[in-house]
């Protein structure tokens, strides 16, 4: 049995025991959470409502900064030249269950 979840203005697609990494959310590590699936799939698929008596059971695992990204900026012919870098939050999340 699978399930989608979204978050942070993202989908992932989740199964009981992934850890996923998702934007950053408030919550300690070992704080459980529990998300709203926008579909369920496993002897029958469930969309919309009926996805909606569903819950993903969560624990929070850490915080952390993902991996740098460089951002380059160029313009010929005037020596412009600019580099910046970002490293985005994220918290990693267990799932425990997929319950309805």
């Amino acid at each position: 049995m699978f399930a989608i979840i979204q978050t942070g203005g993202k989908q992932y697609r989740v199964s009981e025991g992934d850890v996923i990494r998702v934007e950053s959310l408030q919550g300690e590590a070992g704080d459980k959470l529990d998300l709203k699936p926008i579909f369920v799939s496993g002897d029958t698929v469930l969309t919309g409502d009926a996805a909606g008596k569903f819950t993903v059971s969560a624990e929070v695992v850490e915080h952390g900064l993902g991996r740098k990204i460089y951002v380059r900026k160029y313009k010929s012919g005037v020596q412009y030249r600019r580099r910046t870098g970002h490293r985005q939050q994220f918290t990693a999340l267990k799932i425990l269950g997929i319950k309805g």
